[in-house]
């Protein structure tokens, strides 16, 4: 209606609309859930997105879904296999399962973004670093930027480079 529309334009574009880094940090809640409760992504999701609301809320009171967050999740988790088979090509000494789960969610994520070739790698690593330094410890950014870069680097060779043994 028009009123819902009048409401929904009144309140600041920052509530509308999230940055992408607060979509990140969001996507890292959803995918650390579907890791830790072996979930599928969309009851994460539904239940990431009710947990923001009380019962008392009003409809018109939600905030719109999360479109790049849905993006990041829905995609990470699509592309898992070869996403879980770049972390472990590149994480000396660390086998998957036995890593930090936020730290394999952060690792997944920022490949998922660096798979897609959408921003710079610097921004997305950048962005990575800035989850680990929230969520996770000192030792685990250096970590995940070791991953990362490494990652990076093999995305940048030639498929045939890579399958030479050049990755």
């Amino acid at each position: 209606t028009a009123i819902e529309m009048a409401n929904l334009l009144a309140k600041p574009a920052a509530i509308l609309m999230p940055s992408r880094r607060k979509s990140r940090e969001r996507a890292l809640q959803v995918l650390f859930q579907c890791d830790l409760r072996k979930i599928g992504v969309e009851e994460s999701l539904r239940h990431f997105y009710h947990s923001l609301y009380s019962p008392d809320d009003f409809p018109e009171d939600r905030l719109p879904r999360d479109r790049f967050l849905e993006e990041l999740t829905r995609g990470a988790l699509d592309r898992l296999p070869a996403i879980d088979e770049k972390i472990s090509a590149h994480s000396q000494h660390w086998r998957l399962e036995r890593m930090p789960s936020v730290d394999r969610n952060i690792l997944r994520l920022a490949i998922f973004e660096l798979m897609q070739r959408a921003l710079a790698p610097a921004v997305i690593i950048d962005e990575a670093l800035e989850l680990a330094r929230r969520y996770s410890g000192n030792d685990s950014v250096a970590f995940i930027n070791g991953v990362l870069d490494a990652v990076n680097r093999s995305l940048d060779q030639p498929a045939e480079a890579q399958s030479a043994g050049g990755a």
